[in-house]
């Protein structure tokens, strides 16, 4: 009964009938105090005030509108020129300079403006070098004292922030809310040139600059310009040689933690990253995305100088280097320059000697890793590269790309002297010792020169009698590989070139090229003594043999020398008494076919 009474005390608004207070007066209050405005009882000074104020709308007004406010708090300060509205004066008037051109003047060489007197205080210390305080963990400084609480949370290593969603931990509020959007996937930052969306700012910000191409920080070694503040920061460690960042496995440095955790995927083993079409595996999605073009075939990377096409950045910027002829890569010990770094590295392995890369089946020793799988097909017998036109297999693509031409009849290479092609860049060099003269290969035996090691090698085998090449058919032996081809055609019996002029067929396409020269009647190899011509170049040797004296074949059974084999072969034979042409007349064997030729005219004239 007590508590009912009491509930009726209690101040009601006689309107709304709403209890004002929840609290009983005392019986020696005086009763409720009423509203004028609206006759609502209110039991206290303090509530009638309040309630009187939202009655007649107290006297807080915008000189703008006139409009009304109760409380100072409920007077929101409206900037009519922009739109936005502030709960406080001040903050009206820091929007406003934000809008204007209403700023405070730099410190002295500095280009940056302020609009706000404390961020020009703060722009000035730093300048001056001024701190207001310090961190006394790293002794690391900092202009506002926000700043060091923000700094501190690092060494403490407290991450308060926790993300609902994944549970990841943050440092700082604002890492977390940024961290949020992830799972939000809002992106309220847009391009306006290509209508991309970010995250963060700074991150929207960076993105702008690539359609603008400002690149606001400058290094002050070199006057390389960057984006990025970082990249400009990365940049200058190398004029200082800088490498922070140290892989505690090895000890080696980089000046990039990102190059560190790369090279820490060595040390692991660990290949995440499989292309889905041959299943090879990378450390990196970046060489998982350069591998894939290979299937692809995109080559997006294109010369402007001759619009040859790349499937990677770095190769154009060597090849670019062909047309610039720049070679910025110097070798300290020979001062031989390079377009490229790996080619400086592999070349400075002749100064150093080594060769760490061993075959284990024949313990062969290689400077490079690449020589050394090449190497390995000789063991394994892998033939990966294919020719399309006849399914010949090849080892080396290079090699294949060689024989392609065989098929195409391209002769890229081209003689500055006399206009001769050919398809290989070997055979053009040794093509061009011959203008030059240059015989740097001696026979010790006989010291006739060569332009070629190889053709040295072949040479000798005529002192030593090495016929190393066997012909499967009938076991004749051959000193060199070409003369073993050219002898099998005889088994097979092909002769698949044939004269346009008399349909003549030959096996070998340089004996159709000689006899063409009988229908043309050209005779391009000329005597220097003489000036006498041949259509071959093996009867103009003969020939200078006549101004030099030369018998390079002797008899071994009575020591008499000739300038043709072919004649000592002659010889031979009277000491073998090998008679091998027979008169098909009369029967009679003669040692040589011109003694037959000119016993033959006897039968003829009877």
């Amino acid at each position: 009964m007590q508590t009912n009474q009491m509930r009726d005390q209690r101040c009601l608004c006689d309107i709304c009938e709403i209890f004002l207070s929840n609290h009983p007066r005392s019986d020696t209050e005086n009763g409720p105090s009423t509203c004028m405005n609206y006759g609502k009882n209110v039991c206290q000074k303090r509530e009638l005030k309040g309630q009187q104020k939202k009655c007649i709308k107290e006297t807080l007004n915008t000189s703008e509108c006139e409009k009304d406010f109760s409380r100072e708090e409920e007077l929101v300060y409206t900037s009519n020129e922009y739109g936005n509205s502030f709960t406080k004066g001040e903050n009206i008037t820091k929007h406003q300079k934000n809008n204007t051109d209403e700023r405070l003047s730099s410190y002295p060489d500095c280009d940056k403006s302020l609009n706000q007197k404390e961020n020009f205080i703060r722009n000035s210390k730093f300048h001056l070098g001024e701190t207001l305080v310090s961190s006394t963990e790293c002794d690391k400084s900092f202009t506002a004292t926000r700043k060091l609480t923000s700094h501190q949370i690092i060494h403490s290593g407290l991450k308060r922030f926790l993300c609902t969603d994944c549970g990841k931990s943050f440092k700082l509020k604002n890492n977390m809310l940024m961290h949020q959007r992830i799972h939000t996937k809002v992106k309220p930052f847009a391009c306006s040139e290509c209508e991309k969306h970010f995250i963060e700012r700074g991150t929207f910000q960076r993105h702008c600059r690539i359609h603008t191409g400002q690149k606001p920080f400058h290094c002050t070694e070199c006057n390389k310009s960057f984006s990025r503040k970082t990249n400009l920061t990365i940049h200058k460690r190398i004029h200082t040689g800088m490498k922070p960042f140290n892989c505690t496995e090895c000890n080696k440095s980089f000046s990039r933690k990102t190059n560190l955790t790369r090279h820490q995927i060595i040390h692991t083993g660990m290949k995440p990253f499989n292309c889905t079409e041959c299943n090879k595996s990378f450390s990196q999605k970046a060489n998982l995305r350069i591998h894939q073009r290979i299937h692809t075939g995109m080559k997006p990377f294109h010369c402007t100088e001759c619009n040859k096409s790349f499937s990677r950045k770095t190769h154009l910027t060597i090849h670019k280097r062909i047309h610039t002829g720049i070679k910025p890569f110097n070798c300290t010990e020979c001062n031989k320059s390079f377009s490229c770094k790996t080619n400086l590295r592999i070349h400075q392995i002749i100064h150093t000697g080594m060769k760490p890369f061993n075959c284990t089946e024949c313990n062969k020793s290689f400077s490079r890793k690449a020589n050394l799988r090449i190497h390995q097909r000789i063991h394994t017998g892998v033939k990966p590269f294919h020719c399309t036109e006849c399914n010949k297999s090849f080892s080396l693509k290079a090699t294949l790309i060689i024989h392609q031409r065989i098929h195409t009849g391209i002769k890229p290479f081209n003689c500055i002297e006399c206009n001769k092609s050919f398809s290989q860049k070997a055979h053009l060099t040794t093509h061009q010792e011959n203008h030059m003269g240059v015989k740097p290969f001696n026979c010790t035996k006989c010291n006739k020169s060569f332009s070629q090691m190889a053709n040295l090698r072949i040479h000798k085998r005529i002192h030593t009698g090495m016929k190393p090449f066997n012909c499967t058919e009938c076991n004749k032996s051959f000193s060199r590989k070409t003369h073993l081809t050219n002898h099998q055609i005889i088994h097979t019996g092909m002769k698949p070139f044939n004269c346009t002029e008399c349909n003549k067929s030959f096996s070998r396409k340089a004996t159709l090229t000689i006899h063409q020269r009988i229908h043309t009647g050209i005779k391009p190899f000329n005597c220097t003594e003489c000036n006498k011509s041949f259509s071959q170049k093996t009867n103009l040797t003969v020939h200078q043999r006549i101004h030099t004296g030369m018998k390079p074949f002797n008899c071994s059974e009575c020591n008499k020398s000739f300038s043709q084999k072919a004649h000592l072969r002659r010889h031979q034979r009277m000491h073998m008494g090998e008679k091998p042409f027979t008169c098909s007349e009369c029967g009679k064997c003669f040692p040589d076919m011109g003694e037959l030729t000119r016993h033959h005219r006897l039968h003829t004239r009877v």
